[in-house]
Parts: C-alpha cells; structure tokens; sequence
C-alpha cells in the first residue's frame, strides 16, 4: 500500500480525496497497489467530515513521515506551497500538484530536485483541468519539433464570451450571471485580465520550448474590452471571439501573447464554447492535434491529479517527467508580432474611407446590423508596432481585435 497526503482540502484538494475513494479498485489495479490517504493539511477542522481524523495542522508531520510517498497540493498560489512543496521533493516524496501558478514560477527548480531525487513532479491538472495535454507533450509527441500552441485555456472568460455572443448580453450582466453560476470568482481579474491563461500557456510554452518563459514577459489583454457591439460585428463576419494563449515559433524566434481574437469557422477551435477548453499543438511531423474537454471543476481537475498520483505510484523510483531549463528563454518583443486586426471606428464609412486607406493601405469594410454611428475596418497583416504607430494616426478608434490566421 502507498502511503499519500493531500496539502489543502478545499474543492480540488476534496475532489481528489473523493476521486481515490469512489474509484478505488481501478485505481489500485492501475497503480498496482491500493492509494490511501494518511493526511490531510489545512488550516481549518472538518467536524463529521470522512477525513477528519486525518487533518494535520504541521506540514513537518507529512515531511518527517517516511511513510509517505506521494504528496498532493491543491493550496494554490506560491506561499507557502513552494517551500512546502519543496521540503516534500526534498525529502523524497514525489509531488503531484494543481497548482499553475506555482508550476509557472517554480517549475524548472522542482522538476530538477525530483530528477535529483529519483523521484516525480507533476502538473497535469496545472493547466487544462481534466485535459490531458501535459503528458502528451512530454512523452507522446517528443519526436516533433512544436511550433505553436494555442488555446482557449480558462473556461470562465470561455463561458462569458460564448453567451455575450449567443445571447446579446452586455459583459457586466454575463459576469455577474457567471459570478451567481460560481464559474467566476467575487475577484474574477485573474481570469477576466487573461492572467489565468498567461500562466498555463508560461506552463505549455516552457515545455514545448525546453526553457523556461516566465509569464511576466508575455504580452496579456483580458476581455474587458469586449463587448455585446463587438459581438455583433463577428455574427456579421460569421465569426467567434475567443481569449487565446498562444505561443508560436517563427525562424528560431518564440513569439507568446495573450488576447482576445476573431476567429472564423475554419479554425479548429471556433467550436470550442461555454465552460470547456481547446488546445491546439502544431508539430512539424504530426500536424494539428487538439486537445478538448473540461478545463475546472472539480471533479474534471481532481481526475487528472489523481492519474499523476497513479503516475508517481508506477514510477517510485524512477523520474518519468522531462523537465526543462532553468535558463530563461528569451520571448521577442510583442510588437515585432504579426497580425491583421478588426478596428471598429466612430463616424461614417463613406466619410472616412480615403483617410483610413491613406493609412492602413486596402481594407475591408464592415457594418453590423443595428449599430449605428460607427462601422468597422479590417487590415492587412502588420506588426503590432506598425499598427500602432498607424492607429496614433486615426481618431475616433473604439476597439481593436486581433484576427487569427
């Protein structure tokens, strides 16, 4: 039997506890030998709770515990997940972990001390929920060279934009219908200013790339400027508005950013909406893969926690993650990107046209049904610096979307 301990029991760290119960003998065929949990950490008492004789309050209990092996945490955030996490790889107890914002920071430096040890850290719930992408990347796909990855990576923004687009509402009415649905937090500015995505795709690009991207230097819009005019312009141009991470490589140069984009009906993630998640890898060798399915929850996370505590049981001895550089890779500056852009502008077209083709060169024209006093211009592919070097040029300018390729 395999001794584990769960470092927060809140509603992943529940899930997972819930999950090894509820699934009990295909876990233990699977891994080989039964998983119990012997601990749980937290703060707080669990009166009448299943796990309630197993709460600890010390993580020192855990770490001088020779007994366990496997550690889960579930805390979130860094403090003091990293130095508990730390003293746990330290120890040699492998880690599996939830926690993205630990992965992004500290990845590299606790997959080192897992090699160090024989032992494993893993992350696979760290960026997609229920979605396996992480594995894959690590060992499925390792004869392809990636060159882009791309997804629609938190499902809260996901679930706002899909209905503002679906059903006409207005963003401060769908978040707060998205608040009551518990899909967004009371302070949704990780999710709703795209810091949520920037530190999953830090995650998916220091994996892909071999080094590590450290989130701080990745260009991020939210959604926060979107709105239900805008929605109207993309039913027009048959269109969806997404929040995309996304990480490219072009001519040995890693280009990362996070923003919303119009994408048409032919991009593989046009259908991805409501809460769930899309992941698209391009490799040299294999082509398009897409990874779909729930990317929170409870139960969707706790699932993919647990299939890394029944990686680390198979493997006790033996590290199974490829992990990458501590050295910082180097992302080119977001401006020197390009992309072509929809700008919706005040005033009328036939009034504007000569000025903004003096501009931006050729262009298309748009108008949406039902708005009036504006129209809309889509360009030709630019530089992010040419375009706003261009857009200093114009007044009247309301919004800009980039438009994916």
């Amino acid at each position: 039997m395999i001794k584990a301990a769960v470092l927060g029991y809140g509603n992943i760290g529940s899930g997972v506890v819930q999950v090894l119960s509820m699934n009990k003998e295909c876990i233990k065929k699977t891994a080989g030998q039964e998983i119990e949990v012997k601990y749980v950490l937290d703060l707080r008492e669990f009166p009448g709770d299943p796990m309630e004789n197993k709460v600890v309050h010390d993580i020192n209990q855990i770490i001088e515990d020779s007994e366990i092996q496997i550690v889960v945490e579930t805390m979130g955030g860094t403090k003091p997940a990293y130095d508990f996490v730390k003293a746990c790889l330290e120890a040699g107890k492998s880690v599996a972990t939830s926690n993205k914002e630990l992965v992004a920071k500290h990845g590299a430096e606790l997959m080192r001390i897992a090699e160090e040890k024989q032992i494993n850290f893993l992350f696979e719930a760290s960026v997609g929920g229920g979605i396996p992408i992480i594995r894959p990347l690590n060992q499925c796909i390792t004869s392809d060279e990636v060159y882009e990855i791309t997804g629609i990576l938190n499902g809260t923004t996901n679930y706002m934009l899909t209905n503002m687009a679906k059903k006409g509402m207005t963003f401060d009415a769908i978040l707060k219908k998205a608040q009551e649905l518990g899909y967004a937090e009371r302070h949704p500015e990780a999710d709703i200013e795209g810091f949520d995505a920037c530190r999953k795709i830090a995650i998916l690009s220091s994996l892909a790339f071999g080094a590590q991207v450290d989130y701080e230097d990745i260009h991020t819009e939210g959604i926060t400027t979107i709105s239900d005019v805008d929605m109207k312009y993309a039913l027009k141009l048959e269109k969806a508005i997404k929040l995309f991470g996304t990480s490219k490589k072009i001519d040995n140069k890693i280009y990362a950013m996070v923003s919303p984009v119009m994408v048409g009906e032919e991009h593989p993630l046009y259908g991805v909406n409501g809460v769930m998640n899309g992941i698209l890898v391009r490799g040299d060798v294999i082509g398009d893969l897409m990874f779909y399915g729930a990317g929170a929850g409870k139960l969707p996370t706790a699932s993919a926690v647990v299939a890394d505590v029944v990686e680390a049981a198979k493997n006790l001895n033996r590290t199974v993650m490829r992990r990458w550089s501590e050295k910082k890779l180097q992302l080119e500056c977001f401006e020197s990107a390009k992309n072509a852009f929809f700008v919706r502008i005040s005033g009328e077209a036939q009034n504007r046209q000569e000025e903004l083709e003096a501009v931006f060169g050729s262009l298309d024209i748009v108008k949406a049904d039902g708005v009036d006093g504006e129209f809309a211009i889509l360009t030709k592919e630019m530089t992010e610096a040419e375009y706003i070097e261009k857009a200093g040029k114009v007044t009247g300018i309301l919004n800009r979307i980039r438009l994916a390729k």
